[in-house]
């Protein structure tokens, strides 16, 4: 039996991963998408308290959403991922409309003066392809960095019909007061694709800062086994992810931390499992030019 779409089951594996990976990484959509579930009714204010409604609250944290969403592509930044292999850090800065990233360290080493030196040479080699890119070219470009956030998109879509939302309480966490929304599986929910399937497994917590309403911390873990591809496929419980946000400038947030730990298995023999951890740091405001035109 082979998996959906004459995918093999690798390959529904890594396309799962690389949802949940650009899922975690698409914050703006995230809380979109719950504001979404909230404004349906999806929780109500804590009797007996002065907490806002949830559609209070996540109508404001729509409004934080928006302008940090706009403003992400205006900041460079650092990048330590963290995985079974060993630590690189890279530098991530906006070309024309899409990231690249610079390697500046391997397990907190900065790189040798010839690495270096290589890793500036590739750096100033894409600037210039990209600034001499043809029109057509420049838009597949941009289309590929565009299909690779809708991805994630798709998923988030779902996220409405998945899950239930609850405002649970306030609490102090990390110097500020936050709002905890729950979120649980919603009964009955029918995914529509392979990835979206994981959701079926899944429960969530978010806090969102009670002063700014912006997201301070967002985990989601499967609780229950999740077949995506027929009895083949299942992801496992212990698959979970987290994910932080700073203030950065002004009133602009953005993460500052998410992990990943992914495990699954294939066959009833075969295991696989993820971890990825990353850090962002030294956010920096750039020009973020347009990427419209093409240099020939």
């Amino acid at each position: 039996m082979s998996a959906p779409d004459g995918c093999n089951l690798l390959d529904a594996i890594a396309a799962l991963e690389d949802s949940l990976r650009v899922l975690i990484r698409a914050t703006a959509w995230v809380r979109l998408t719950v504001s979404a579930v909230a404004i349906l009714g999806a929780g109500a204010a804590l009797a007996g308290s002065d907490t806002p409604s949830a559609d209070e609250i996540i109508r404001q944290s729509m409004v934080a959403s928006a302008r940090d969403w706009a403003a992400s592509p205006h900041y460079d930044y650092f990048d330590r991922e963290r995985t079974v292999d060993g630590v690189r850090t890279s530098a991530v800065t906006m070309i024309l409309g899409t990231p690249y990233e610079r390697l500046v360290s391997i397990d907190e080493k900065p790189l040798s003066a010839s690495d270096s030196a290589k890793e500036e040479k590739k750096l100033a080699a894409e600037t210039a392809k990209r600034n001499a890119e043809s029109s057509g070219d420049r838009a597949d470009r941009l289309a590929d960095y565009r299909k690779t956030r809708e991805q994630a998109h798709q998923i988030i879509q779902e996220m409405p019909r998945a899950f239930v939302y609850q405002v649970a309480s306030t609490k102090q966490a990390r110097g500020r007061t936050v709002y905890v929304l729950r979120a649980t599986p919603r009964a009955g929910y029918d995914p529509p694709n392979a990835a979206s399937k994981v959701l079926t497994g899944m429960e969530g917590e978010f806090w969102i800062d009670t002063a700014t309403y912006q997201w301070v911390h967002a985990s989601a873990r499967v609780l229950t086994p999740v077949s995506i591809a027929g009895f083949l496929v299942k992801v496992q419980p212990g698959t979970r992810f987290e994910l932080d946000q700073v203030p950065i400038e002004g009133d602009v947030w953005l993460p500052s931390h998410y992990e990943i730990r992914s495990r699954s298995s294939i066959l009833f023999l075969f295991h696989h499992r993820v971890y990825e951890e990353h850090t962002y740091f030294n956010y920096r405001r750039n020009a973020a030019p347009a990427a419209t035109g093409g240099g020939r």
